[in-house]
């Protein structure tokens, strides 16, 4: 096991920003900056041993700074809160108050507002030990933060283990009632050198899913996805039944998990590499997004990102939960820690 700290850059006011390397025995590598979270690489070796980058990022934190990357807020690999997906107009009521927030994606509030979790700095911490190494991140939202109540202290762990596992442990307390979603939005795309990601086999156990209006907010009702574009409990390509859905795929998949235990919720795999992800969580749901608003976006290292360029796993709290008193709740309490797990095991065919 290896783990080693470079510097990535400065952030826009001058803050040193890190960029830590994970390193296991069997060839895979991940890089995790502390500037949102992001995670901007992970090497995996394919069926012939040649190792490539399989999710979406930047060489450069530069390129998570320019005004184009920031206003079309894809995402890359961050930490996404401290809500993540949508909340419906930006308003939510917790007792007899109701909260107001950005509205930051056509009429509702994605991803925690202007400045969620994935354009802060992180307080780092390094973690070695003889099966893993990882880097602990922390933040404290303040009160009122983008429009959410509560002091908010928030650590998320990530660790690599010989196993070929990557953790992603969640943990949260507040000191006044609010509401927390979690989740990480990396983008997989297997094949480690670009192109599309529409031949990506993926399989997920779900039977239903939340039915969206056409702002992407759950109506409150669950449909089952038998016999639908939505059905990957038998494994299909991305791209076979993409075609009638105008904008791909962006939707809540229900897993059967009403005791938080951990679940299998995806696999996701590519013939021609031969390489496959593995997702667990703990949470209720996955969020599978295949990246039809990614714009166009070129790195200075001559990266460039767009449609169908990657595919999000984002396990999580369904979409507008504190607006659906029936979804599971997101509200977190005084006295309340928050927990969730996700795991992203990485494998061959």
């Amino acid at each position: 096991m290896e783990l080693k700290r470079d510097v990535f850059g400065n952030a826009r006011r001058g803050e040193k920003i890190f960029l830590y390397t994970l390193r296991n025995n069997h060839g895979i590598s991940i890089k995790i900056t502390n500037y949102g979270g992001i995670v901007t690489s992970v090497k995996t070796p394919d069926k012939n041993g040649e190792k490539a980058n399989i999710v979406l990022g930047f060489k450069a934190l530069e390129d998570y700074l320019t005004d184009s990357y920031i206003e079309n807020c894809p995402c890359f690999g961050c930490i996404t809160g401290r809500y993540a997906n949508r909340i419906a107009k930006g308003k939510f009521t917790l007792g007899n108050t109701e909260y107001t927030l950005p509205i930051n994606n056509g009429p509702n509030c994605l991803h925690g507002g202007i400045t969620g979790f994935d354009k802060v700095i992180w307080v780092p911490k390094k973690i070695e030990k003889p099966d893993l190494v990882g880097v602990e991140m922390k933040y404290r939202s303040l009160h009122m933060e983008e429009g959410f109540p509560g002091n908010l202290d928030v650590t998320v762990t990530y660790t690599l283990n010989h196993k070929n596992e990557f953790h992603i442990d969640y943990k949260a307390v507040t000191d006044r009632e609010t509401v927390l979603n979690l989740t990480n939005h990396t983008y997989f795309n297997l094949k480690g050198n670009g192109g599309s990601i529409l031949d990506h086999a993926l399989y997920i156990p779900a039977k239903t899913r939340t039915v969206n209006d056409q702002d992407l907010i759950p109506t409150g009702t669950f449909s089952e996805v038998e016999g639908t574009p939505f059905d990957f409990t038998t494994p299909a390509t991305l791209g076979s039944r993409i075609d009638a859905l105008p904008d791909g795929y962006d939707l809540n998949y229900v897993l059967n998990n009403p005791n938080s235990k951990l679940v299998r919720a995806a696999l996701l795999s590519e013939e021609t590499s031969g390489r496959t992800v593995e997702v667990f969580t703990t949470e209720p749901g996955i969020q599978i997004y295949t990246g039809y608003y990614i714009p166009g976006i070129k790195g200075k290292n001559g990266e460039i990102f767009s449609k169908y360029s990657g595919v999000a796993l984002e396990t999580q709290h369904y979409p507008d939960s504190p607006n659906h008193a029936e979804f599971p709740t997101t509200t977190l309490k005084p006295g309340e820690v928050f927990k969730s797990k996700t795991i992203y095991k990485f494998g061959l065919k």
